[in-house]
């Protein structure tokens, strides 16, 4: 199993037809992003970044037994989410960057239903938002633990796919260069919650990711843009990742 966050280069097309919510909350105030190009093609005219697989092996793991940069150098630096628009998805909840538009089409909501008891089309995103010139992206995605981690019981828990290094594996490609790998303690009504967050490159693409589990979903929200966009917006990507929350 494989799931694609994708980044696409700069492109300028005609505008898409409005945002839309599964779970209607209040819209953002924007303009609507310019294209005309399918689902479809959006994805194969992007590069692939992170791939989430099943058991794969890579370096990563021991990069992640070095040494981390100082906390500081990452996640002290934050953006104020608060006034954002705030997606609620299936299960989650997480804030949209300003100016980034819903770029989900109406065959990605439907996705999954099934039909005189037909098989039911995996979704493969769950949220998807990108800049005005779609060359930074915001995706989140829900799939099964079991299908990132083969377990007997019910994963209530990230941590019950193993540890921040040994999650790498599921979570970050292979080739790639990691910046960052940090456990987040996120207080909740009935105690703390645990989120892994990731932030690593390759070439010249940059991304971000957070995953968190509740009740037998891995639910993970990455951000990505090139290199050069990162110096820029990396914060606002950042935090956008971070601003992830389980309902």
């Amino acid at each position: 199993m494989a799931i694609l966050l994708s980044l696409s280069p700069h492109h300028h097309h005609p505008p898409l037809n409005p945002p839309q919510n599964p779970n209607p909350k209040p819209t953002p105030h924007a303009t609507s992003l310019p294209s005309t190009i399918s689902k479809r093609q959006f994805i194969f005219k992007t590069t692939s970044l992170c791939l989430i697989s099943l058991a794969t092996q890579h370096p990563l793991a021991q990069a992640l037994g070095e040494p981390s940069p100082p906390l500081k150098s990452v996640l002290s630096i934050l953006a104020n989410t608060k006034s954002w628009f705030q997606f609620y998805g299936d299960g989650f909840a997480i804030r949209v960057p300003p100016q980034f538009e819903d770029i989900m089409e109406p065959e990605d909501y439907s996705a999954g239903l099934s039909l005189y008891g037909d098989k039911a089309k995996p979704k493969t995103f769950a949220a998807r938002f990108a800049s005005s010139d779609g060359s930074e992206v915001l995706n989140v995605v829900v799939r099964p633990s079991n299908q990132l981690k083969i377990t007997f019981l019910e994963a209530k828990d990230i941590t019950d796919l193993g540890s921040l290094k040994e999650a790498a594996k599921l979570f970050v490609p292979g080739g790639t260069t990691l910046y960052s790998a940090r456990t987040l303690k996120i207080k909740e009504e009935e105690g703390y919650r645990t989120y892994y967050f990731y932030e690593f490159g390759r070439d010249d693409q940059h991304a971000a990711l957070v995953a968190v589990v509740n009740s037998g979903k891995a639910i993970i929200a990455g951000a990505t843009a090139p290199q050069s966009k990162w110096d820029e917006d990396g914060v606002k990507l950042r935090s956008a990742v971070i601003s992830l929350t389980v309902l």
